[in-house]
């Protein structure tokens, strides 16, 4: 079992990718509008922060996206997902979703109850028919 643990941990390691160069570029212009404020200005106040906090979360959000949509790698990791999903299905279904939710669960029920439906929901989920 191990084994296996460590052989997932390597694929997945092995499939994920460097920042690319939007990336790159938008967390250079996040560092450069990120100001240090000196010891002898006042410090800024809880609306200013609220705001500020905003905008970055606004940043980060757009960053993910853009990564999500230009990820030319798109095709690699379904097959990496396709694989996983008649190995450990609802390890797949995780991964694909991103969060434990409801076809997680589902995915799990299933591969307990048979591993065959387990297999079968799990690439419904991650070929995107779901």
């Amino acid at each position: 079992m191990k084994n296996i643990l460590f052989f997932l941990c390597f694929i997945s390691m092995i499939s994920m990718q460097p920042l690319s160069s939007a990336a790159a570029s938008m967390a250079s212009q996040v560092a450069a509008n990120e100001q240090i404020n000196p010891a002898n200005q006042p410090s800024k106040s809880r609306s200013e922060k609220r705001a500020d906090r905003k905008v970055f979360k606004h940043t980060i959000k757009a960053l993910v996206k853009k990564l999500r949509v230009g990820n030319p790698d798109a095709s690699q990791n379904t097959v990496l997902l396709a694989i996983l999903s008649i190995l450990l299905p609802p390890l797949a279904v995780y991964l694909h979703q991103g969060e434990v939710n409801n076809k997680f669960w589902l995915s799990l029920v299933l591969t307990l109850l048979g591993w065959l439906p387990g297999i079968i929901y799990a690439l419904v989920v991650v070929l995107g028919a779901v």
